[in-house]
Order: C-alpha cells, then structure tokens, then sequence
C-alpha cells in the first residue's frame, strides 16, 4: 500500500517538474485563446439586415377612380388624397366616368392594370359589376384599395369604410325621428345608384331600425327611389316623391347630390316647414338649407381624411407594411393627429363616426370642411 502510494506521488512529482520545465512549451495552449474567435458572433449583429423591411419601397403610379368625377364629394376626397401624397410620396391621378355607373368604370380599371398602377384606390358604383375587373388588378400585382363604396369582397385587398354601417344607418333613422313631429308620420328616402353598394347597406340598416327599435314605431318608410347621383334626375326623383306622397314629413337622401336636390324641391314647392329634408350632405352644400330650415340637421364624416387614409393603406399595402388581413395594425398621421388603425373582417378598416350638423354649428365647419 506504502509503495503504491509512494509511487504514485512521485509520479505527480515528476509531472510537477515537467511542467515546470516546459512552462515556454505550455503557452501554446494560451493560443488556443483564439477561441475569443468566436467573437466574430458580435459579427452576426447583421441581423439588423432585416432592417430592409423598414425601407420603403419607391411609390409609383397610384389611380384614383371614384363613382364619378366632377363630383364635390369625390373632389374633396381627391384632395384629402394629393395631401398624402405630398406627405407620404408617389404620384396620383384621378380618372373615372362622368357618369355613376359600374360598367363606366370598368375601362379606368383596366387601363390601370394595363399600365402597372402600384395601387387603384376606387368606389363602387356597382359591387359586383367591376369585381372581374379588379380581381384582375390583383392578379397582375396591384394593390386595390376600396374608399367610401366597397366593391364584393375578395376584389380588394382593404376597403376604407367611412363609418360604421350599423351606425349610419341608425344616425339616419334618429336625424328623421327630430325631423318628423313627434317622431311620427311618412318618410322617405332619394338615394344614389340602385346599385351603390354603401347606400344599400345604410339603407338596409335603416329598415333594420326602424323594424327592431320602439322607438320609431311610428315612423313608416313608404319609398326609395334613386337618382343616381345626378343633379336632375335626383330633383325629378324628389319632385315625385311629394307628389306620390302628399302626407310625407321626410325625406332622407344619404348622398350629397341627392341631399341638396330635395332641399331644393323642398322650398321650390313651398314646402319648407312640413317636409323635412336630411341625410348626408356637405357642409357649403347644405349651410343655406339648415338656416333655411328645409334640413335642420344632416350628417357626414371627414371626407378629407378619407381620401388621405385610403392613400396611406395603399402605401402601406405597397410598402408591405399591411397585408389586408384581419388583426393588421397601422397608423396614420392627419394634419390632426395621429389614429391608430386595426383592419376587420373581410378587409375593412373604418375612419371614424360622422358627425351630425345644424344650425348652431354649421358656420365653423363650412370653412374648416372646405367644402
């Protein structure tokens, strides 16, 4: 047992000595601190190369094409457009029928895709009409933007609602009840195109209103006709109306053509104080009918701000910054402020609540609306 153990320390004790004896030949091993090599690790920092998904993409061509041109409603939203683009980049043009029909606006969105528009931002004058047309478009790698009238769902990748549908159509419903005495009596509405794709759903969930809510149980709809955002034939629609219905106390018309022809028949026929005019219209086109008392009160949103946000999706929507998906966030910055955006169900994102109008109010807004 002693021999063993005194064999093995000697053992250590020779290695001690070689070692000691070797101290030059031992460095060597200090080289092995090149492992500090593995530093080049800091090296993959480069991952910030997926910096590149922050870098936008070169705006090009984006077309506008709305339910009709020359239209003020549309003009405004054109230049609530033009602002985004001299904020956020690219080059924007507007083209569209003169007339509010779907077919019309067919040939604008194929020439787009003919010419590798970035993005078409349009509004439906008829839903299912101009869907091949877009599909198309998306095909062929553009962006399609849906503003104010959306066209069938899956021909766009993000449609921009102006407002709650629900709540547009409620609004209606409330601005006709303050109108009629007593929230009583006939009403009726003058809308746009028979196949305007947002006035259908307003009007459908007026119905919808009027049928669930106590409230209105004395309020009747006894007509909707169409003027299809012309001047005339909407002034013709409304002329009829009074002359269909002697005992009418409203007429709704949730379009700014259709809006300020009523309120013209209105007082043209003396009628100022037992039919009332409201619905949507714009704030220099009403401001004489609201003093006048033909509309003591009408609504709408920020059509400015709507032309900028459906610009900015479709930048986003270039950029890559959005897909169109559910759940996809985003913000905007207005000359206002900031809105923080979350896209719906099927693609739709909304801009805000309208806001109602009157007398007491009127004046301020005809100036900071513009129009």
């Amino acid at each position: 047992m002693f021999n063993r153990i005194s064999r093995m320390a000697a053992a250590v004790a020779l290695v001690a000595v070689v070692a000691g004896c070797s101290s030059a030949a031992a460095t060597p091993v200090v080289t092995a601190a090149p492992v500090v090599t593995a530093a080049p690790v800091v090296t993959a920092a480069p991952v910030v190369t997926a910096a590149p998904v922050v870098t936008p993409v070169a705006i090009g061509n984006i077309v506008m094409i709305p339910k009709q041109v020359n239209n003020p409603y549309f003009d405004v939203a054109f230049k609530g457009a033009q602002a985004a683009a001299k904020d956020l980049g690219g080059s924007l043009t507007q083209v569209g029928p003169s007339n509010a029909v779907g077919t019309e606006q067919i040939p604008f969105i194929q020439t787009a895709t003919t010419q590798k528009a970035q993005a078409i931002i349009v509004s439906a004058d008829d839903a299912t009409a101009i869907a091949p047309a877009l599909t198309a478009a998306k095909a062929a790698g553009i962006k399609v933007v849906g503003y104010d009238s959306s066209s069938a769902v899956g021909s766009y990748d993000v449609f921009v609602n102006q407002a709650d549908t629900a709540g547009i159509g409620k609004g209606l419903v409330d601005m006709a009840c303050t109108e009629a005495p007593n929230c009583t009596g006939e009403i009726a509405v003058l809308s746009a195109a028979q196949t305007a794709t947002n006035q259908n759903a307003w009007i459908d969930a007026m119905k919808s209103t009027l049928a669930s809510d106590a409230k209105y149980k004395n309020l009747k709809l006894v007509a909707t006709v169409y003027g299809n955002d012309d001047p005339a034939v909407s002034t013709t629609q409304a002329q009829a109306l009074l002359s269909a219905h002697p005992n009418l106390q409203v007429i709704v018309s949730p379009t700014t053509v259709g809006i300020v022809a009523a309120a013209q028949v209105v007082k043209a026929q003396n009628k100022t104080g037992k039919v009332f005019v409201t619905g949507l219209g714009t704030p220099k086109g009403m401001v004489d009918y609201v003093k006048g008392g033909q509309a003591p009160v009408f609504a709408l949103w920020n059509v400015t701000d709507l032309g900028y946000l459906a610009y900015a999706v479709a930048v986003d929507l270039v950029n890559g910054t959005i897909k169109g998906a559910e759940g996809d966030k985003f913000t905007v910055k207005f000359s206002s402020g900031s809105v923080d955006y979350t896209i719906g169900k099927d693609g739709v994102v909304v801009l805000g609540p309208p806001f109602v109008f009157d007398a007491k109010n009127i004046d301020q807004y005809v100036a900071s609306f513009g129009f």
